[in-house]
């Protein structure tokens, strides 16, 4: 007969109690200042898991923001910002509606640098309103983080922990000049590493090349516009002379939301971790759009996003957008909160939200169009659905090349497209097989990894937390000045040394030809003429 022993329940009680102070004791303390919108939505991923591995989160973000609420996974701290959200919404769109205008280059180029301007303005304002909170940074003071998390396209979080000397955490997908390839000191050749924007492939002809390499040039420019207001607060703030670059070489670990998939293979430093994909973990469907699903029978369905912040587009473009759809027998949910066009055809469905990954792993979604960005890219490939790519601003051009380029999808410059062009390129997505075989080996080897992306990013901020950094993985090229990084003065003093060689032998040369010259003529007797 087994011999059951049971515990009594107060000890039971007692233990259960004792581990769970064991936990929060082996928890650390975060620090995490994030960027909003679909930024803010893969950080948040990141956030869960470290509460559930016990440690303590807090989080501080404008009063005025899009997404970011309470959470039983960290504690939210909010500051005052002088911006209300109808403010927030108008910018944005103003911004995301440049990408749609027609007209000439000049005129949309000019519109789209005034709304960027516009929108940096307001960054920078917000920032300042959090460094120069007294009773907030008093606060973070004293609170002892063991490190900070940041996504670095808004520097402000780089600029307090450098005045709380904390080690931090980048979780970002590009800047959008290449500053973050710079401040790693990671090898960037032009050769075969397409620049932002380039709408370039890894695999370049030599004009293509040639485009490559002159993109640098103006990057270094752009760079200094998009952070020289930033550069001006950290520098007035850390009161001493701060550059950006100086600001961002300081990251002790970079959290990149990228995978070789999707992505361009490329050489990476030992303190570059690529996490594309973390956002992939999907639910089950809510009854309301289960059943729209269900009801769409053998065609099945279309998930039809422009992103988080676009709410309208002209409505001349919702026409043709209207027009294309109705000519697929596919269901479409489209997540739109504009004015309705008045072709909406009967196969589709308006919604102000939609759980987009959750549609994408249905077994009966048959594409998906998107606008390009990283999140919803990777939620295609992650549950193997083709996609139709229109891409709007920032890096979707480039997301959108690369789908195309691995033959998961097409894309539509959205500015020339046509009704007929949408409905035929969508009828290709749905009915080319090779599109859905593409994305599928895309899934296949995205999800065929030892660790998933999300367990590598809670680990490697538990690793910095652990070690208050990683310093070891810091490369000595940060310590080197340009010309010391390209060898400029090794090579200044090998080429020295060589012409000072060559001088120094052609002298000897020189010298010991006119000592032989020299010896010949002393040598020679005089000839004595004949006298008569």
């Amino acid at each position: 007969m087994a011999l059951v022993l049971s515990a009594p329940p107060r000890v039971s009680v007692t233990l259960v109690l004792l581990l769970s102070v064991l936990r929060l004791a082996a928890g650390g303390k975060l620090l995490v200042v994030p960027a909003d919108g679909s930024h803010w939505l893969s950080m948040r991923e990141v956030l869960d898991g470290l509460s559930r591995k016990g440690h303590e989160i807090v989080v501080i973000a404008p009063e005025t923001n899009l997404y970011i609420r309470p959470s039983k996974s960290f504690v939210l701290k909010l500051y005052p910002v002088p911006l209300k959200l109808e403010e927030l919404h108008e910018n944005l769109q103003a911004f995301i509606l440049t990408s749609m205008e027609e007209g000439s280059f000049l005129g949309r180029f000019y519109n789209a640098f005034q709304s960027w301007r516009t929108l940096s303005d307001l960054a920078v304002s917000g920032c300042a309103q959090l460094l120069y909170n007294k009773e907030l940074v008093q606060y973070l003071e004293e609170s002892k983080f063991d490190a900070l998390f940041t996504d670095p396209v808004l520097p402000c979080g780089q600029i307090l922990a450098e005045h709380l000397s904390l080690p931090s955490i980048f979780h970002f997908r590009g800047t959008p000049c290449g500053l973050d390839f710079e401040a790693t000191q990671c090898p960037n050749p032009p050769s075969y590493v397409p620049r932002v924007f380039s709408d370039l492939t890894d695999r370049m002809n030599f004009f293509q090349r040639v485009k490559n390499l002159m993109l640098d040039f103006p990057f270094y420019f752009f760079c200094d516009f998009v952070f020289q207001s930033h550069a001006k607060l950290a520098s007035e703030f850390l009161q001493r002379d701060v550059t950006m670059l100086d600001l961002f070489r300081q990251a002790s670990i970079w959290l990149m939301r990228f995978d070789f998939v999707l992505d361009y293979p490329r050489p990476l430093m030992p303190n570059m971790i690529y996490v594309g994909g973390i956002n992939c973990a999907h639910k089950k469907l809510p009854q309301e759009f289960e059943a729209i699903v269900n009801a769409s029978g053998e065609h099945g369905i279309i998930v039809f996003s422009l992103g988080s912040m676009v709410s309208e587009i002209p409505m001349k473009k919702a026409k043709e957008i209207a027009d294309a759809l109705g000519s697929v027998p596919q269901t479409v949910l489209w997540r739109y909160t504009g004015e309705v066009p008045p072709n909406l055809p009967k196969n589709v469905k308006l919604l102000k939200w939609l759980p987009q990954n959750d549609l994408l792993a249905h077994p009966k979604t048959r594409a998906f169009i998107t606008h390009g960005g990283s999140h919803g890219i990777y939620e295609g490939i992650c549950n193997a659905v083709p996609m139709l790519v229109m891409p709007l601003f920032g890096d979707q051009m480039d997301n959108a090349k690369r789908v195309e380029s691995r033959g998961a999808g097409l894309t539509l410059n959205i500015l020339e497209m046509t009704s007929k062009d949408i409905s035929t390129a969508l009828k290709a997505v749905i009915n080319d097989k090779k599109y859905k075989e593409n994305v599928q080996r895309l899934s296949d080897l995205h999800l065929d990894r030892p660790i998933h992306p999300l367990d590598l990013a809670v680990h490697w901020v538990e690793f910095v937390m652990r070690h208050k950094g990683a310093p070891h993985l810091r490369p000595a090229a940060h310590d080197l000045n340009w010309i010391q990084y390209h060898s400029l003065d090794v090579i200044a003093f090998l080429l020295a040394v060589v012409l000072l060689s060559l001088f120094i032998s052609l002298k000897c040369c020189l010298f010991c030809c006119r000592r032989c010259c020299c010896k010949k003529g002393r040598t020679r007797k005089p000839i004595k003429s004949k006298s008569h």
